[in-house]
């Protein structure tokens, strides 16, 4: 077996999230300066969850059919770094709208396609899978501290060439990480339709598209509810990057909370907190250490949850049909449920404001909470 290439792995993730860090808070900034509407900002917001939708699949189903996924990896990478570069030529709603469209289009290819291959590599060894994700985390929280400080006094119009370092980065690490061999499984014979069928799979994944819908509004808008309620760039910056922080400590301490609790029961876990976190967001904004108790919940939302969920997909989706798995999970999931989240909350912002938009979230959380607790059973 091939020794694990950890810190290429690991850089990628950086890079990765580092542009997320860079992008998911801050973006809709550099969108209200362009004097674009709560409903356009919503819909250019949610392009990177539409492109979801679709294009993970099919490039999943690209690299399962050539085994090589790197390879795919390396293209996206290259043509997403061209793609953004259109940011530079122009500032109206349609050519933002295309070249945001091409960009995601491209950048949704790798995470999950990087995660299928950070799992090959593994092997048997999955728990060491936070270690590696964790340096994404480390990505995202400088990137999001040192680019609120930075726009403190900096203009808006700074973070394009910064997203465009993140995006070269990408592009370096992809071209250093080495193909994983792609281990056959019992389940080779089953297509993935029948895997798909059964009920446990169909209710994981419809609790996971509504933990994404959940998060639409705070992707979307937490940044500019922050502002408008008078926290600085610097002060946003850092309540984001608490709860990365957080998210940080559970990748690291989750190999030994997985020998007490199922993955059931962690999944259950992390949507209660979804319903009480945004509960929290909606209503308790003018409350620095709501706000900040709020963001805590992160580890729980986003960190316990997405370790949980790349266990249960891993388990359900193994050998031939990895990437497959992989990919379906991101476009079903981030793709459908954060595409309908982002709209929505473009949407219900104006009209029910931020208090209910949010409640609408916790909402989502507890349906999901209801689909683990009823129709997934598994340890």
């Amino acid at each position: 077996m091939q020794p694990l290439p950890y810190w290429r792995l690991s850089g990628f993730y950086f890079f990765h999230f580092a542009f997320i860090g860079a992008f998911a808070p801050y973006w809709s900034l550099y969108l209200k300066s362009l004097s674009f509407s709560a409903l356009q900002v919503g819909v250019l917001m949610s392009l990177l969850h539409v492109t979801r939708i679709f294009a993970p699949t099919a490039w999943g189903w690209l690299a399962d059919h050539t085994g090589k996924r790197m390879l795919i990896v390396q293209l996206a990478a290259i043509t997403g770094l061209v793609s953004y570069c259109g940011v530079f030529f122009g500032e109206s709603f349609y050519w933002m709208f295309i070249v945001m469209t091409l960009t995601s289009f491209f950048w949704s290819a790798s995470l999950p396609l990087i995660e299928a291959t950070t799992l090959s590599h593994l092997g048997e060894g999955t728990a060491r899978y936070g270690s590696i994700r964790s340096w994404g985390s480390l990505g995202f929280v400088i990137a999001v501290i040192g680019i609120g400080y930075l726009l403190d006094s900096a203009e808006i119009v700074s973070l394009l060439w910064l997203v465009l370092g993140f995006k070269l980065g990408i592009v370096i690490f992809s071209w250093r990480i080495p193909e994983a061999e792609i281990t056959s499984h019992p389940t080779d014979s089953l297509s993935v339709q029948q895997i798909l069928g059964q009920p446990g799979v169909l209710a994981f994944f419809s609790a996971c598209l509504l933990m994404a819908f959940a998060h639409g509004p705070y992707y979307t808008f937490y940044s500019i509810y922050l502002v408008e309620n008078g926290y600085s760039k610097g002060a946003i910056g850092w309540f984001w990057a608490v709860g990365v922080i957080c998210e940080i400590g559970v990748f690291f301490l989750i190999p030994k909370v997985m020998h007490r609790l199922s993955l059931k029961k962690l999944l259950a876990f992390s949507f209660s907190c979804a319903v009480a976190r945004f509960l929290m967001i909606g209503w308790g904004v003018e409350w620095p250490i709501v706000v900040l108790l709020a963001q805590v919940l992160h580890a729980a939302t986003y960190g316990a949850h997405h370790v949980a969920a790349m266990m249960v997909v891993h388990h359900f989706f193994r050998g031939r049909h990895q990437a497959k798995g992989q990919a379906f999970y991101t476009s079903f999931t981030f793709g459908i449920g954060g595409a309908l989240g982002g709209i929505f909350s473009g949407y219900a912002w104006d009209w029910l404001g931020p208090g209910f938009t949010f409640s609408m979230s916790a909402a989502a959380a507890l349906l999901g909470l209801g689909l683990i607790a009823w129709k997934v059973n598994i340890k």
